[in-house]
């Protein structure tokens, strides 16, 4: 159990950091050329692709996360480097494929506060409901209700600082109680030497 909130660790924080870097420059460059934007978009999915990659091949456990690790990281390069050999043609569609990348982390916060409600940690319903709020922002952004390209451009930021700066509390969280559950098994195996 430690071994999994260790894993997840180091792979949203990276993920979360490249979010709320990108969300900024959106939000304080909203002109900036569909180009840039573009490949910037293909960068951070390309990035977070090869963090699920290296996640999946440190850990190898066998567990479900591992494989949705080996399957968002080969979906997520993929997608990245084609956004960069092909950026002029992204344009139109930026809004819905950030929006997927959002309920994507939407959803995987869901699963992590499931998991922090298995394991006892008391405000798990406030994972709960940040993973709501970024998989409703994300659909959001999949319907696209944004006619203005510069207004559409501003709330993707926006909504990518939120994303990133909801996956680093939800994985403090995570991190607490991991530690929790750890000195609590230490606890428990000296516990089990001192009887013996």
């Amino acid at each position: 159990m430690y071994q999994f909130f260790k894993g997840l660790k180091a792979n949203y924080i990276l993920s979360a950091v490249f979010c709320i870097i990108f969300g900024v420059t959106l939000t304080v460059w909203p002109d900036v050329s569909s180009q840039i934007v573009c490949m910037g978009l293909g960068a951070v999915l390309a990035l977070s692709g090869i963090v699920n990659l290296i996640t999946f091949f440190v850990q190898r456990d066998g567990s479900l996360l591992s494989q949705i690790n080996l399957l968002a990281g080969i979906i997520l390069t993929v997608l990245g480097g084609w956004i960069i050999l092909n950026p002029g043609v992204l344009m139109k569609i930026i809004p819905v494929v950030i929006g997927v990348v959002v309920a994507v982390h939407g959803a995987h916060n869901l699963l992590q506060a499931l998991e922090l409600f298995r394991n006892r940690y008391s405000k798990w319903w406030v994972a709960l409901l940040l993973g709501a709020v970024t998989v409703a922002l994300g659909v959001l952004l999949i319907f696209n209700p944004f006619e203005a390209v510069n207004t559409a451009v501003m709330l993707i930021g926006i909504f990518l600082i939120y994303d990133g700066i909801s996956d680093i509390w939800i994985i403090s969280r995570v991190s607490k109680t991991a530690r929790e559950i750890k000195e609590t098994m230490e606890a428990l195996d000296v516990e089990a030497e001192v009887e013996e």
